[in-house]
């Protein structure tokens, strides 16, 4: 660079003028300076927030609240580096430890759905209505069936594969419908034919994969109307006039009393739907929607549980949710699914029926080995 030079008005001689900095080399200096200065804060920040994260008591209670939400999904495993792999059996473990001690709360018989006042009530009602029920989380939708005894269960119409909530309504001209229990998904991509445990529709063991006096969780309504829930021989469950069910659990409203104590306890934030009943016989969906950033992320089974509650449910319990979670009312999905690809192929749904004595519904899985069933062939 060449050196002007110039002269000063007091002496006359001729001096060198100092060499000006490039503005460049100041604007790289000054952000250097700032990305020095951010990589620190969040360095800092990232070690409270990790101090806070693993060792406080608040921080900690929503470590498992997000490794719960993770058990919840396809990406089970990543739970593990929240909590580890050891404590991430253990609470999988507890969780289901739990679910068999609130089975085990005996049902004093609070519904009763057989009184003059009870049914008068009910031949006023409509069918069906829907709520939106909120929190400060999630969004979602109450279903409310009037009458217990216009409550079905549906399946799928092929062999093979699994059927979406919205076909079934249509196809068998039900008014509404949300999905029921669980089926057996490889990798998160099965093809929804083959269910886990067992489905009853109409009186009939549709489908069983254990033994006929070994206990499992099941969620249903009896002949009379009454929702019953919590783990059953499937021989019990014939011999109480159960005609329809689903496998699911926890059933967690007993007596009218909540069993789940507090949000940490919740299962997780997720999409949900879960059944409950009211002492009048009044049985309730509530459909959650989650997974969805800026309208609704998810609810816990603690925050169903207030939901019911402050509904009048006497018992309730969780139906498969997540992916699964719908709800269809006059042909149409009310809320909106988690799933990127919309709804799920699935085995079993709660469907309401005008006049569901005279609906066939056909049990697609007798004869069927279940052994033998490949539910990742599409």
């Amino acid at each position: 660079m060449a050196t002007q030079i110039s002269r000063s008005p007091n002496s006359g001689s001729a001096v060198k003028a100092k060499p000006r900095k490039p503005k460049k080399a100041k604007k790289s200096s000054a952000l250097l300076t700032l990305f020095l200065y951010t990589v620190c804060v969040l360095l800092l920040f990232g070690m409270l927030f990790s101090l806070w994260f693993f060792l406080t008591k608040s921080g900690t209670n929503l470590r498992y609240i997000m490794a719960d939400t993770l058990i919840s999904t396809q990406h089970r495993h990543w739970a593990a580096y929240l909590i580890g792999e050891a404590e991430l059996e253990k609470r999988v473990n507890r969780y289901w430890q739990q679910f068999d001690h609130f089975a085990e709360v005996k049902d004093q018989h609070l519904v009763q759905v057989n009184k003059p006042e009870t049914t008068e009530a009910v031949a006023k009602k409509p069918l069906v209505e829907i709520e939106p029920i909120s929190g400060t989380n999630f969004k979602g939708y109450l279903l409310i069936v009037n009458d217990p005894k216009k409550l079905r269960i549906a399946v799928p119409g092929a062999v093979g594969k699994g059927e979406k909530v919205s076909s079934m309504v249509k196809r068998l001209g039900a008014t509404a419908g949300v999905n029921a229990g669980g089926f057996v998904d490889p990798e998160w991509m099965g093809n929804g034919f083959q269910p886990t445990g067992l489905v009853m529709s109409g009186g009939t063991v549709f489908y069983n994969d254990g033994g006929m006096n070994t206990p499992i969780h099941i969620v249903g309504i009896d002949k009379e109307g009454r929702m019953v829930a919590g783990k059953y021989k499937p021989n019990e469950l014939l011999q109480m006039g159960v005609q329809e069910a689903v496998t699911f659990a926890p059933r967690f409203i007993v007596n009218g009393v909540g069993q789940i104590k507090n949000q940490a306890d919740g299962w997780g934030i997720a999409p949900r739907t879960a059944m409950a009943q009211k002492e009048d016989g009044t049985i309730m969906f509530a459909i959650i929607d989650g997974r969805k950033p800026g309208y609704s992320i998810g609810a816990t089974l603690f925050d169903i549980q207030n939901i019911f509650l402050e509904h009048g449910a006497v018992t309730a319990a969780n139906l498969d949710g997540g992916s699964s979670t719908v709800l269809v009312h006059d042909n149409k999905i009310i809320n909106r699914p988690a799933s990127e690809y919309g709804e799920r192929y699935l085995p079993t749904a709660w469907l309401v029926f005008d006049d569901p004595k005279n609906v066939n519904i056909r049990n697609i899985w007798q004869g069927l080995d279940p052994s033998k069933i490949d539910p990742s062939k599409w």
